[in-house]
């Protein structure tokens, strides 16, 4: 049986903070499928950090940046014009389904002049179902283009902030609509249960993130050095971080934070450090390529990331991999991650001292960090492996929701 052609489309693809997409990608490709990307937005340079996301970036389909060409826009449209009941409903649904107020409706007809063209670039390329990561507005373009063209649409929740608005997003009929939604975990499941009608919970599958354990090389560090990844904004909790690197300072001459990633806090929490006195001790990486995420937890210690709000941190799986114990935040689908005690140690998001506490434990303690790090490896290996969840994508994609991964 051949394998169905796929297009992922993301708001912005590729993104150095979204690798997992690009992994995902790269697996369905090695399980037989052709995969297009398809970005709303153009990827900025930021982003583009190693050959990976510029070989991605290359073979992009970018919708704003094709519905700028008059023409183009309007040789879609026409095309669809020539089905006026299927152009009409998406037209009925792209206002029905937006956020209340004139804003809300302008934006929605946008993102059907956008679902226009996306859906004639798909229906050129012989595309068989789109997939959408990210369930805000590049899904609402996904399910608008899914009605225009009939191809069907599926999307990868993931959440917390999808729950923040859900109403707002409509992913009660993003939900319904679709021929299944993948949720990231458990935990992300029963929030869209929360709002999916009883009669669509059934097409609602928990298929991972995941990553290539093979990738990340056992740490063989033996220090005082912590790592974080991710972006520099507030909902990760970086202050705490750095508010416990401080307290622990004094008794530990030797520890050291690295951070990667960037974003709109980074000036602030530069300052930070120089309040704190811990400036020497820390050391702002800005976004890195995939190799060289993998090479910097090959020399940490302990993995933080203190967030007030998650999905299961891809990152997470990371560090494990590399095993390297972790110090997190018990929220959201991080437990079904990181086992508290076995693999890492779980502190109440907000609650600066009892990540410092959590952090000197760990320090204080190298035998028991490689325990952890040896039991978090063997986790990500038996269910976050992308392989494995890959090939549960690619069931569904191929024979459906009645493929229960």
């Amino acid at each position: 049986m051949s394998l169905p052609k796929i297009a992922y489309l993301t708001g912005e693809y590729p993104r150095a903070s979204d690798t997992f997409i690009q992994r995902e990608v790269a697996a369905l490709r090695m399980l037989g499928h052709e995969v297009l990307t398809c970005s709303i937005r153009t990827t900025g340079p930021e982003h583009l950090v190693g050959p990976e996301q510029r070989e991605e970036h290359a073979r992009t389909f970018r919708v704003l940046a094709a519905c700028r060409s008059p023409l183009r826009l309007l040789r879609a449209h026409a095309r669809w014009l020539r089905h006026p009941s299927r152009y009409l409903r998406a037209l009925s649904l792209a206002w029905r389904t937006a956020p209340k107020g004139i804003r809300g409706r302008c934006f929605n007809l946008i993102y059907f002049a956008e679902a226009g063209v996306l859906a004639s670039h798909l229906a050129e390329a012989g595309a068989q179902h789109l997939h959408n990561h990210i369930a805000k507005a590049s899904c609402t373009v996904a399910m608008l283009a899914s009605e225009l063209s009939g191809i069907p649409y599926s999307f990868t929740i993931h959440g917390p902030d999808i729950f923040f608005e859900p109403l707002h997003w409509r992913i009660d009929e993003k939900a319904r609509r679709a021929r299944f939604v993948a949720c990231i975990s458990a935990f992300c499941r029963a929030q869209l249960m929360c709002f999916a009608a009883p009669g669509d919970w059934d097409r609602l599958h928990i298929v991972h993130c995941g990553i290539d354990p093979a990738r990340y090389a056992p740490s063989a560090h033996d220090g005082q050095d912590l790592l974080f990844v991710g972006r520099l904004a507030g909902v990760k909790g970086v202050p705490l971080l750095l508010r416990a690197l401080a307290s622990l300072a004094p008794r530990h001459p030797a520890l050291r934070l690295r951070l990667i990633g960037d974003g709109p806090e980074r000036a602030a929490l530069e300052a930070m450090t120089r309040d704190l006195g811990i400036a020497g001790r820390t050391e702002f990486l800005g976004y890195r390529s995939q190799a060289e995420v993998a090479e910097a937890l090959a020399g940490a210690d302990v993995f933080v990331l203190p967030s007030f709000a998650e999905g299961v941190p891809v990152v997470l799986m990371e560090a494990l991999a590399a095993q390297v114990p972790v110090v997190t935040t018990r929220i959201a689908g991080v437990p079904e991650l990181v086992e508290h005690g076995t693999s890492g140690l779980l502190v109440p998001p907000g609650d600066a001292e009892a990540l410092a506490a959590a952090l000197e434990v760990l320090l204080a303690d190298p035998d028991r960090r490689r325990a952890m790090g040896a039991a978090g490896r063997a986790r990500v290996e038996a269910e976050f492996d992308v392989t494995i969840e890959a090939a549960k994508l690619s069931a569904l994609f191929t024979h459906g929701p009645e493929a229960r991964p």
